[in-house]
């Protein structure tokens, strides 16, 4: 959870919401991404869709069965379903996401029964210093816009 923090950081430094992802698959870590959705001016570049990007590639198999992918916060929809066609096994993440959580605060996609894959979930890891990052970085957005 260390190195997703260290890309939300990024993500920062480049003007865009704090969250990002690592992926960890045959004991070593095969892909690692910050949201750059500002950077690349695309709505799908989540940290943690160009996470799975990178993992597949580094398997050669979009399966990423066996993979666990840890992000600073609760996936939204979107990235809620990719990991659940990527059929990641394990997600771990920092803090709950009420506005657009979909794995535990609005929804839970990962663990819906009705679908051919469910995962694992573990939160609440590190959660202070995931929420701090975000709380911070609004903080200052609100500071900016007043201004």
């Amino acid at each position: 959870m260390r190195l997703a923090i260290e890309q939300a950081r990024i993500a920062e430094e480049n003007g865009d919401v704090p969250i990002g992802a690592v992926i960890v698959g045959e004991n070593r870590i095969i892909g690692k991404a910050y949201n750059q959705r500002e950077q690349l001016q695309d709505p799908t570049a989540h940290a943690e869709i160009i996470a799975l990007t990178q993992a597949a590639a580094a398997l050669e198999n979009w399966h990423l069965n066996g993979c666990t992918i840890y992000v600073t916060l609760e996936p939204c929809p979107m990235c809620a379903g990719a990991l659940v066609l990527a059929r990641i096994d394990r997600l771990v993440y920092g803090c709950d996401d009420p506005k657009a959580g979909a794995c535990k605060s609005l929804y839970n996609i990962v663990q819906d029964e009705r679908l051919n894959h469910r995962l694992e979930v573990t939160s609440g890891v590190l959660v202070e210093q995931c929420s701090k990052l975000l709380r911070d970085f609004f903080s200052q957005r609100r500071v900016k816009n007043a201004q």
